[in-house]
């Protein structure tokens, strides 16, 4: 076809609605003609275009070998900004180069617009339909090569969905950010067009900047956008997608791989060190520091204190440093405040050496209005819903994903898996899961629209977190799913298959609030309100729980735990020594939050490194000496960890004793082949000041018992009122036990006993 005016005014300013029909190689309308039409807008003093028919190459040559191409002639120049175009006296396309030559140098290019789309009808069909497993791998920018004539040519594939716009261009380092330069082609199926815009850049190169200019349907220019599936992005305040190629690490965790199976399991013992990463330690000058440097310090550390896993909190790309990661605008990029994205993979390469599990917390929940992200993407609320009664989430501000369009929902659970994919990742932490299923989450009445059937839950987020967990667990055994859900919701760590939603685990938040509100009481008010710290054993086995000390505890003016605790110094520091080894003695898998190990005597700053100065302190290093001590006896005694998620695994002692505020246990362990009787733990915990001599503790069995943690040893800046020795059981019946040993409890304090023939002995972990 020939060049029209209406052809040329629309390419010159970028509104031509099939840019692929001019650009590139085409049949002309007169017979027995082809059309070669390129167009250089970023390319400057232009002296002369060459068309080279690109001739079968016999062996690998350089591409300006004589023998590997023949020139066709000059084109010429029929507009001012760089537009050219040759009429050609032949009936077949053929391949061909570009010769370029400039008042300053010659040079060869690849017409982008000679290149097929690289995204298929089969692709397009899955993404159409929400079930491509890995659109990650066909949207967003990828390395390729392609072979014209036997020629190799190195390129990037960009491609992006944007199904309502009436133009899309790429913009970027390699075409001067001129968004006339390479219009991309809306892939056209049986004459309808996609909504999915590729384009094949040869000149395009790892490590170069690019965005999407896109025109929604009125032809009215939105604000450059980066790319939904960018694997990387600049370091705030730029906002551009960054080339990049996550397969050339070489990884080197096959054995944890294997085995990871084993340690994530529900009766295994998993203790959970949650990090923000740009908080825990910082570079002399307050600067962020590297994933691999963090790496070289934090999995020491983390090994040193005995936990078994870290949780990040969201490392996805997001431009607001206040937002702590969950306003994330990259989902598919570790943010550049720590490095790329080779840089996180060597962090997670290294915990996995390191025999340390990583989860990250992921943020599907809501994302911000910023320009260049995803808010009205093609000029319509494309990823978020139109109507701000179920668009806008008054708590934050912030846009929510329509989980019924089954192209955001394929997006969202393929931007999870994928840290699965290409981070090895172990874990997905889902942030504010109760926001998401419920319809008028902090919403008041006639603030929200019910669901077809008049109710409040939000039916499509329900399907789609248990879609995004039958994948998870059908496609990366060994990982693991968890939930922070904040209300009664039924079945959250159910299969699916049962009726529920695929968690592997749930935050108990009920633990939390109850367990904290009681700590925070007056010990002499603590026997009116008994019932707070026992009331999670009533439904401790519902769900398959964490117990979560986590940084929303110690933010917005609650104070660090240590300041929530009453009392004078010593009574503060008692309270979080006896409520950690509660924690820890408690059904249910761990987390805490970094500095709470130490017992940090503010709230966390996000902005600056945790106070490591008051480790000098002995009493916050006794605190420190705790966790690792607990951590140690946890992963050390089966009767801990083994049944944390069933009812037979937990025995009430005695949970009515609110005149002395002490509560007692026992935890039990399995049954093996090797073993006639479960192992046992038996815990006593005393929430008031006073010592209690000559006390009765009911036991299981008969035999010699022994301490196996008093938080109140002087190691970890207790009083070092001890159970020394042996405590050999009394055979008289003692709350609901055949048997008691008769102990010493002391003041604010929690104790763990077994029978001798059990004990573990503490090793501090070096």
């Amino acid at each position: 076809m020939s060049l029209s005016i209406n052809d040329i005014n629309t390419l010159v300013n970028a509104r031509h609605i099939a840019p692929n029909q001019v650009l590139g190689l085409t049949a002309d309308q007169s017979k027995g003609y082809l059309r070669i039409t390129c167009y250089f807008p970023h390319i400057k003093n232009i002296e002369s275009v060459e068309i080279l028919a690109l001739l079968p190459c016999k062996k690998s040559s350089e591409f300006g070998n004589k023998e590997s191409a023949k020139s066709l002639g000059k084109l010429v120049k029929i507009d001012d900004s760089g537009l050219y175009t040759l009429k050609l006296r032949r009936k077949n396309i053929f391949n061909y180069r570009l010769k370029v030559t400039t008042s300053d140098e010659t040079r060869l290019i690849d017409d982008p617009y000679q290149f097929s789309a690289t995204l298929g009808e089969l692709d397009i069909y899955l993404l159409q339909q929400g079930n491509h497993q890995k659109p990650y791998e066909k949207l967003g920018a990828h390395q390729q090569i392609k072979t014209l004539n036997g020629h190799k040519i190195s390129g990037v594939s960009f491609a992006v969905w944007a199904p309502n716009a009436s133009h899309v261009s790429l913009i970027g380092d390699f075409n001067h950010w001129d968004q006339r330069s390479h219009p991309m082609q809306n892939i056209t199926i049986d004459n309808v067009t996609s909504g999915y815009w590729n384009i094949f850049i040869p000149q395009a190169s790892v490590g170069q900047h690019y965005k999407f200019a896109i025109k929604d349907k009125n032809g009215i220019a939105l604000p450059f956008k980066a790319d939904p599936y960018g694997n990387q992005a600049q370091y705030r305040p730029d906002t551009a997608s960054i080339i990049s190629k996550t397969d050339n690490y070489k990884w080197q965790d096959q054995k944890w791989l294997k085995e990871r199976q084993e340690r994530n399991s529900n009766n295994a013992p998993i203790s959970i060190y949650e990090v923000h990463l740009g908080s825990w330690r910082r570079g002399k000058n307050n600067e962020f520091l590297n994933y691999r440097d963090i790496a070289n310090q934090l999995i020491p550390y983390t090994l040193s204190m005995g936990f078994t896993h870290i949780q990040l909190m969201p490392v996805s790309e997001f431009p607001f440093d206040g937002s702590w990661g969950y306003q994330p605008v990259g989902l598919f990029a570790p943010t550049a405040r720590f490095g790329n994205e080779a840089d996180f993979q060597y962090f997670v390469d290294a915990c996995h050496q390191a025999n340390l599990g990583l989860l990250i917390d992921w943020v599907p929940g809501h994302f911000p209005s910023d320009d260049h992200g995803l808010a009205t993407f093609d000029g319509t609320h494309l990823f978020e819903h139109e109507d701000p009664k179920q668009g806008f989430h008054p708590d934050w501000n912030t846009l929510i994903y329509n989980y019924g369009r089954v192209e955001v929902a394929n997006f969202l659970r393929s931007s999870a898996l994928h840290w699965l994919d290409k981070y090895h990742v172990d874990g997905i932490r889902v942030d504010a899961v109760a926001s998401m299923l419920y319809l008028d989450y902090s919403r008041k009445e006639n603030e929200w629209i019910p669901n077809i059937h008049g109710g409040r839950e939000n039916l499509e987020a329900v399907d789609f977190l248990k879609r995004f967990n039958e994948e998870l667990y059908q496609q990366y055994p060994g990982t693991f799913s968890v939930a922070e859900e904040s209300t009664s919701w039924p079945g959250v760590s159910r299969s699916t298959h049962d009726g529920g939603l695929g968690f592997g685990f749930k935050w108990n938040m009920g633990w939390m609030n109850d367990s904290l509100q009681y700590m925070q009481r007056e010990p002499v008010h603590r026997s009116h309100h008994h019932d707070e710290l026992s009331f999670s054993l009533v439904y401790a086995f519902d769900e398959n729980f964490i117990l979560p000390l986590s940084h929303d505890e110690v933010v917005h003016g609650k104070g660090s735990i240590l300041q929530k605790m009453p009392g004078d110094a010593w009574q503060q520091f008692a309270n979080v020594r006896a409520y950690y080894s509660f924690m820890w003695a408690h059904p249910g898998k761990k987390l805490l939050f970094m500095g709470c190990e130490f017992a940090q005597g503010k709230e966390w700053d996000h902005d600056s490194e945790l106070d490591w100065h008051q480790l000098d302190i002995h009493w916050h290093s006794g605190v420190q000496q705790l966790i690792k001590d607990l951590n140690n006896v946890y992963c050390n005694t089966p009767a801990l960890y083994e049944k944390d998620c069933q009812a037979e695994g937990f025995s009430w002692l005695d949970h009515q004793n609110r005149e002395q505020s002490i509560y007692s246990f026992i935890r039990f362990g399995q049954l093996t082949e090797n073993t006639a009787k479960e192992s046992a733990v038996i815990v006593v915990c005393n929430f008031t000041a006073l010592t209690h001599k000559t006390f009765k503790l009911g036991v299981p069995t008969r035999g010699e018992y022994t301490e196996l943690l008093n938080s109140d040893a002087e190691i970890y800046g207790g009083s070092n009122t001890v159970n020394s020795g042996t405590l050999t059981s009394v055979e008289l019946p003692w709350q609901g036990q055949q048997h008691y040993i008769e102990i010493t409890v002391p003041p604010l304090a929690t104790v763990m006993f077994t029978l001798k023939s059990e004990h573990v002995e503490l090793e501090t972990i070096q």
